[in-house]
C-alpha cells in the first residue's frame, strides 16, 4: 500500500534516510550488461556528480553511497536548518 510522503518522512524522529533506486526490465546501470555486451561504467561519475548538485540544492547531505549494476543506494541526512534559512527567493 503506497503511502503519502509528508507520512514517510518524520524529522522529528530521524534526520537520516536509507533511499533506494531500481532499474526494471534487466536495464543496465552500470558495469558490464552480460545482454548486450555493452559497457555502461561511464554513468557511475554521472551519478555520483549529479547527487553532490542535488544534494546542495534540496539541503541534503549524504552520508554512504553504493551504485551497483541495477541499482544504487542512498543514506542522506536532511539539513533541516539549512533548508530553514533559506529565502523565499532561493527556495
Amino acid at each position: 500500500m503506497t503511502r503519502a510522503r509528508k507520512a514517510l518522512i518524520d524529522l522529528s524522529s530521524t534526520s537520516y534516510y536509507h533511499l533506494i533506486a531500481r532499474c526494471v526490465r534487466r536495464a543496465f546501470l552500470c558495469g558490464d550488461d552480460k545482454y548486450t555486451g555493452k559497457n555502461f561504467d561511464h554513468r557511475r561519475t554521472w551519478l555520483v556528480e549529479r547527487a553532490k548538485l542535488l544534494s546542495r540544492v534540496f539541503a541534503i547531505e549524504i552520508a554512504a553511497y553504493a551504485i551497483m549494476s541495477n541499482h544504487y543506494h542512498l543514506v542522506v541526512n536532511v539539513n533541516r536548518q539549512q533548508a530553514l534559512s533559506w529565502s523565499d527567493n532561493e527556495v
